[in-house]
């Protein structure tokens, strides 16, 4: 990871414009007027006769000031001190310069490679280097390493080993061999080198076991280089968290400002981008005076600045805990994501997504309805708004508001009909009786509820986050859709295992990955005025904190979901329980008329916080209920 600028000192006169004596001030002949042209022309490298090291000079800004010039006859001498910014280091030297008068001309300039850099002889190039420290990793709970250094191969082409004529066949037969295209890899192949090592896959040594066949060796020119590269654990762990690293990309260079250039490692995705200059550390910096080519050259050190070692980034991911996250995403079909927070604290313990979610970091980026789960968020509305768990509400079969009909989800059992209690509606996902006791609210109580179970606060956390849009419904419509999470209520995974984990602290809880910001998160998180409500809705009024006993009554409800609702099949598992299904129409309709819907389930067992989503599901009770139960038993 080392970077080369070279500037060529040019033997040159620097011609400096005539300055008319008509201008001047008296007694003067120009001389001042000529120092300030002098300075300008060095700070902006704008140096006749210098145009080679002036290009490479641009992207270092000079401040140079000029002492009183000292004259004797049509001579002078004046003092510059040059201070100049090389790769965020001041740089400051002084260099005296010679000017000398021109009866024709006016002031001139005597040749000086210094005005150029300090100490920089006539035919030497300058060299600027960079060498940036390892890179450092990320580690997790308790400091356990994550992102490290580990071991790969590096599997291709050898074209030094083949014949020009048997080039293409041996780089179809290594692609068909490692799985990859043989027509891309081919491709590169022709236009590579003659001793160049084309790389067609970058396996780990346990991948490798699986993918590289016994035989791999015997095809002509096929190759294998030991390597190492930072990654985690497994190809799968938090992938999309945690981002990937590779050569600086044409955009990133651009988009630096020249801090990134070509040939540069750097963070290209998730915490290895957000957190890049920490990971890389800064760079030994180290300015050169080269001479001679080859076995001739030598080099001088005009000025050196030492390197300022990497810093891991401390997460509060669990690796066990994201293993078994993995694990329980890992066969299931389509997008699916699964967030772990310990409600005590607020760490985020996992964040994970299947192999074909096709969302970047979903877990806790995504944007969907959450659809019955956020039956918690109206039940805490609900129980402020003077309810208890055993007041009767009324469960029908559809009930219509403003012209549109709402129903209960297929399946719904028609004993949990009629009048039945806020506990059995819960506890049975009953929509309509949600809806019919939205008069005993409002929006802003919801609004509110949300804020307080730490859903569409809209806190920075310091890594790509949602945690929900609650806004304030605009009509009796779609007022009637958010009380059942549908409408226009948004949340991520990240989000709605930040509602369960405020259920289980017994207060309100803002999640935090990055261990820096451990401050910030943890139970008992402001839902003052600056909390918001999310990405784009209204702030509205913040409501109180949530209470212990408003988290036991949640926490009951959500009991009987397990106990006697739809997530029975819960109901074996110990430690115990709790948690609310979920299922949330969204998309456009098929062509019998129904829409595709999401399937969720958010959880809590003692000190550990989950939400689950399915992007395509039946119902959270058949779909996310297992992945759930099989996230528990892997943990």
């Amino acid at each position: 990871m080392t970077s080369l600028r070279r500037i060529t000192a040019v033997a040159a006169a620097l011609a400096l414009p005539t300055v008319a004596l008509a201008a001047c001030a008296p007694g003067d002949d120009g001389l001042s007027d000529a120092v300030g042209e002098l300075t300008t022309a060095v700070e902006t490298g704008d140096v006749t006769g210098f145009d080679t090291a002036a290009e490479q000079l641009v992207g270092y800004p000079a401040e140079v000031t000029a002492a009183e010039p000292v004259r004797e006859g049509d001579t002078a001498t004046v003092d510059l001190t040059v201070t100049r910014e090389i790769e965020g280091n001041e740089w400051s030297y002084e260099v005296p310069a010679e000017l000398t008068l021109d009866a024709d001309a006016g002031w001139q300039v005597a040749e000086t490679p210094q005005l150029i850099a300090d100490g920089l002889e006539e035919g030497e190039t300058i060299v600027v280097s960079r060498e940036y420290p390892e890179r450092a990793g990320i580690v997790g709970a308790e400091g356990r390493e994550i992102v490290a250094e580990r071991p790969v191969t590096r599997y291709g082409l050898d074209k030094s080993w083949v014949d020009p004529d048997q080039v293409a066949s041996s780089a179809r037969r290594i692609a068909k061999a490692l799985g990859v295209d043989p027509d891309e890899l081919a491709g590169r192949a022709a236009q590579m080198g003659d001793a160049a090592f084309v790389e067609a896959i970058v396996l780990r040594p346990e991948d490798a076991a699986e993918r590289v066949p016994d035989d791999f060796a015997e095809i002509p020119g096929a190759n294998a280089v030991d390597d190492t590269m930072f990654l985690a654990p497994t190809s799968g762990f938090a992938g999309d968290l945690l981002g990937t690293v590779g050569e600086a990309t044409a955009e990133a260079i651009e988009e630096s400002d020249g801090a990134v250039r070509a040939g540069d490692v750097i963070g290209l995705s998730g915490l290895q981008a957000a957190y890049d200059e920490q990971l890389r550390g800064t760079p030994a910096v180290t300015v050169s005076a080269v001479s001679g080519e080859g076995e001739g050259e030598q080099r001088r050190t005009l000025a050196e600045w030492p390197a300022e070692p990497a810093e891991p980034l401390a997460t509060t991911l669990d690796v066990g805990t994201q293993m078994a996250a993995d694990a329980a995403l890992a066969e299931v079909g389509g997008g699916a994501s699964l967030v772990a927070i310990r409600p005590s604290t607020g760490a985020v313990l996992a964040a994970a997504n299947s192999p074909e979610t096709g969302v970047f970091s979903a877990a806790t980026v995504g944007q969907y309805a959450p659809g019955s789960t956020f039956k918690v968020v109206t039940s805490l509305a609900l129980i402020r708004g003077g309810m208890s768990p055993d007041d009767a509400v009324t469960c029908a079969d559809t009930v219509t508001v403003d012209g549109y009909e709402f129903h209960n989800y297929g399946g719904y059992p028609a004993a949990m009909t009629g009048e039945i209690t806020l506990r059995e509606a819960v506890a049975n996902s009953c929509n309509t009786a949600m809806i019919s006791s939205r008069n005993r609210i409002d929006g802003v109580a919801l609004q509110q509820a949300a804020a307080s179970l730490g859903l569409g606060t809209g806190a920075e956390l310091g890594f790509p986050a949602f945690l929900g849009d609650v806004p304030v419904p605009e009509g009796e419509t779609e007022y009637a859709a958010d009380t059942i999470g549908q409408g226009t209520v948004l949340a991520s995974p990240l989000a709605m295992a930040t509602v369960a984990a405020s259920v289980a602290a017994q207060e309100t809880v803002q999640p935090h990955l990055i261990e820096e910001q451990a401050d910030a998160g943890g139970a008992a998180a402001s839902t003052g005025d600056d909390a918001g409500s999310g990405a784009d809705g209204d702030a509205g009024e913040q409501g109180p904190p949530l209470t212990e006993e408003e988290a036991e009554t949640l926490h009951s409800l959500m009991r009987s979901v397990v106990a006697d609702g739809s997530a029975s099949a819960l109901n074996g598992v110990r430690p115990e329980v709790a948690a609310k299904t979920g299922t949330a129409e969204y998309g456009e309709p098929d062509a019998e008329g129904d829409l595709p819907t999401h399937a969720w389930m958010i959880a809590t067992q003692g000190d550990l916080a989950v939400a689950v989503f399915v992007e395509d599901g039946d119902s959270g009770a058949d779909v996310a209920g297992p992945i759930v139960a099989g996230f528990l038993a892997g943990i």
